[in-house]
């Protein structure tokens, strides 16, 4: 069998030692691998090398399952022996027992010497304790070997034999424990249970054989199980070696395999004597053919390679006429699905001075950088198409300021032809033979000196250039320049603008500061009215309280005036001189009590005002009430003959001051009859309207006009017209109802027709007394 080839990382291939005639190695057209040691060892006999670990575990096994249920039946039978000798010799010993008591003989005697007998009977010798205990299980006498238990009490003694002490031999033997060891015990009873005969047996005793047989026994499997593991690890441990030794071997070929398939190349052997190549599996993969072993002919390689790349027929001569010694070329193969691969050859022959020419070599696909280099051609023309047809100037430098390209814009914006562009000419070269520019001004950059470069160019013709520089990765320079002739011009004019508009602001500028006097004087002039208005509040708080003082001054005289008029009136102390004096005191009462009223009117007003006027709020029954009020002016409204109409549920009621109430619905109802014509009509009305006591007062009098309306209410303002100007008052009723209703967090409102009438409307909120208010009323 030939030696095994292997493939070299240089992708060279040391090929198999021929024999002494290489036809011979040729005719068979195949590369014999030579196989592994193991796999011939693994291919002699498999089944046997796969039986030797099963074979070894099934014998080790059965003889440990052998020897496992011989030693577990001894177990049993040792157990089993035991267990029949105490259960005999407690029944023995309880017979015995009940014939020497039958037959009168002393008691201790008779113990010994039963216990002596039993013993010697059966054979027992010293593991085996009998004893003879009383009733109560208290041993009476004991074998020798277990005198220290004579006295003492076997239910304290033994754990877990209580059916023994109950049932006796029914019980059986039973597996008891004694200071914590495991013993065997059984017990006979008599036949009037006044004595009992007891054999014990320690476990350890019984089982002391058995388990040394268990030791030598494991001792032995253990002995042969590790030699037969070591001649098995030894039988193993060669093979392994053989075959680390051979997954070495493969692991190179699979690496190699796997490098030339990932990097897209075969090897390849051509023998030019005989005219046949051999191809490397990863030469296969790369065209897409199924591999095979066997050698490729001349016209077979021939047929797949592009006519148009090259004559594998007259390579092939210039090689066997010695003219070269080495190829390195680049063509098309056809690809199994019908595409043609770029591939690049490169080969060498392997002794220029053997009589036979033999070409080892390597084929790379390359198809990809063919691919590559088409596509930056094509963004290469078109990359300078673009730059052709841009409108800013565009040069590019290379890192050592040489010109690599630039456009038509940048030669006629520099006045340079096109033999003074040449791709790799100096910069410096370059820019001496431009245009001298008018003026040019570097602008900072905001990434630093590092940065970008910006520069304000203008040429001689006028036109202005803004050209940015910039550093490429590979240490290059990048210049674009862009026409700004028309954002100069733009910006000669935002100067312009910007001189204007400054006018402008320091125009607004100065308003604003006038705007910001105007506001200080405003904030003045607030002061001082917030100054005025609390001068204001102070005087009508004093006035307030000067009328309330002055009320109280002026209505203790008025009092005496009407008291007096009235003596005078009923001539307590004789009559009056003429009817005119009578007169006269008529006109003093009448004027007094007017007077009063407007004081007490007056009074009430300036409470309200001050915040002194107190509620008194109690739960009050609003039908009497406005009955009672009905009552007072019913006497003036018969003077006139005018009809008062009430509507006013039986049970009405709410939560106020009753003093507040009435004096509302008096107010109001006085109004009336005073603004109502002769044999006019009053209509009161009081109803629960959404949580509210409504109560309204209509009347057919002389309405008030539209423009008036809004003076009412406010104190001392009365309302003057043809049906009004005759009556008197001080215009402080409704201004006194209305701040009541409001006390109570109700309102009043008045609708009025002038010719036609006036309805005064009070709305008054229905509260409920609290639990502790209602407890206070009571």
């Amino acid at each position: 069998m030939a030696k095994a080839d292997a493939w070299l990382a240089a992708g060279g291939r040391i090929f198999s030692k021929r024999k002494s005639t290489r036809e011979s190695s040729l005719a068979g057209n195949a590369r014999i691998i030579a196989e592994p040691a193991y796999r011939r060892l693994l291919a002699a006999e498999p089944v046997l090398r796969r039986s030797i670990p099963t074979l070894i575990v099934i014998f080790l096994t059965v003889v440990a399952a052998a020897r496992f249920m011989s030693l577990m039946a001894w177990h049993d039978d040792v157990e089993r022996n035991a267990k029949a000798v105490l259960g005999l010799a407690s029944g023995e010993l309880v017979n015995a027992l009940m014939l020497a008591k039958a037959d009168g003989d002393p008691l201790p005697r008779i113990h010994q010497d039963l216990l002596e007998r039993t013993g010697q009977h059966g054979s027992m010798g010293n593991r085996y304790i009998l004893a003879v205990t009383d009733k109560t299980f208290t041993v009476l006498a004991a074998t020798p070997e277990s005198a220290q238990l004579e006295g003492k009490s076997l239910p304290t003694l033994i754990s877990g034999g209580q059916p023994l002490f109950m049932f006796g031999e029914r019980a059986g033997v039973m597996e008891v424990t004694i200071d914590g060891a495991e013993w065997f015990a059984s017990v006979g009873l008599t036949d009037n249970r006044d004595g009992a005969a007891v054999a014990l047996i320690s476990q350890d005793a019984v089982f002391t054989e058995w388990r040394k047989t268990v030791s030598l026994n494991v001792s032995l499997f253990v002995l042969t199980s590790g030699i037969l593991i070591i001649i098995l690890y030894a039988y193993f441990s060669q093979a392994a070696r053989a075959q680390a030794a051979d997954r070495i071997y493969l692991e190179a070929h699979q690496r190699i395999d796997l490098a030339l398939v990932r990097g897209r190349c075969g090897l390849w052997d051509w023998d030019m004597v005989r005219g046949k190549m051999y191809w490397s599996r990863s030469m296969y993969d790369m065209l897409g053919y199924e591999h095979c072993d066997t050698m490729l002919s001349f016209g077979d390689v021939a047929e797949i390679i592009h006519a148009e790349d090259g004559d594998l027929f007259h390579l092939a001569n210039r090689i066997v006429s010695r003219e070269v010694d080495h190829i390195d070329q680049i063509f098309r193969m056809k690809h199994a699905n019908g595409q043609w691969v770029w591939v690049r050859a490169r080969a060498q022959v392997v002794d220029p001075d053997a009589s036979e020419i033999q070409l080892i070599g390597i084929a790379v696909d390359v198809t990809e950088q063919r691919n590559l280099v088409q596509r930056s051609e094509v963004a290469d023309l078109r990359l300078r198409t673009a730059i052709e047809n841009i409108t800013e100037s565009f040069v590019l430098w290379d890192a050592t300021n040489r010109l690599v390209m630039c456009n038509t814009k940048y030669q006629q914006d520099s006045g340079l032809s096109e033999r003074d562009v040449v791709p790799g000419v100096n910069r410096e070269m370059l820019e001496g033979r431009m245009v001298p520019l008018a003026s040019e001004r570097r602008l900072a950059s905001a990434n630093g000196p590092r940065g970008a470069a910006t520069y304000e160019r203008q040429l001689a013709d006028g036109r202005w250039l803004q050209v940015n520089e910039l550093r490429t990765r590979d240490g290059g320079t990048v210049s674009v320049g862009s026409d700004i002739t028309q954002m100069k011009q733009h910006q000669e004019k935002l100067v312009d603008s910007e001189r204007r508009l400054m006018a402008t602001i320091h125009d607004l500028s100065l308003a604003r500061k006038a705007e910001q006097e105007r506001a200080r004087e405003l904030v003045d002039l607030n002061r001082k009215y917030m100054k005025e208005t609390e001068r204001a509040e102070a005087a009508n708080r004093a006035k307030s309280e000067f009328l309330a003082n002055m009320s109280h001054e002026l209505r203790t005289p008025l009092n005496a005036i009407i008291g007096f008029s009235e003596l005078m009136q009923s001539a307590l102390f004789g009559p009056l001189g003429s009817d005119r004096y009578k007169e006269y005191v008529g006109d003093i009462h009448s004027s007094g009590n007017y007077l009063l009223g407007v004081i007490n009117d007056i009074l009430d007003m300036s409470k309200i005002e001050a915040g002194q006027f107190s509620m008194d709020r109690e739960e009050i029954d609003l039908c009497p009430l406005i009955r009672e009020t009905v009552r007072v002016v019913s006497l003036q409204a018969a003077q006139k003959s005018i009809t008062v109409e009430t509507k006013i549920a039986d049970t009405m009621r709410l939560v106020a001051d009753r003093r507040a109430v009435k004096q509302i619905a008096l107010n109001l109802l006085s109004n009336a009859v005073k603004f109502t014509g002769q044999g006019g009509h009053i209509l009161v009305r009081a109803r629960n309207v959404s949580g509210a006591m409504m109560l309204t007062i209509e009347d057919n009098g002389c309405g008030i006009p539209r423009e008036a309306l809004t003076k009412l209410g406010r104190p001392f303002e009365q309302v003057q017209n043809q049906f009004s100007k005759n009556h008197t008052g001080s215009g402080l009723g409704l201004a006194i109802s209305r701040s009541l209703a409001e006390l109570h967090g109700g309102a009043l409102k008045i609708r009025s027709t002038e010719g036609v009438g006036t309805i005064v409307s009070v709305r008054i909120p229905v509260r409920k007394l609290s639990a502790r208010a209602m407890k206070k009323a009571a």
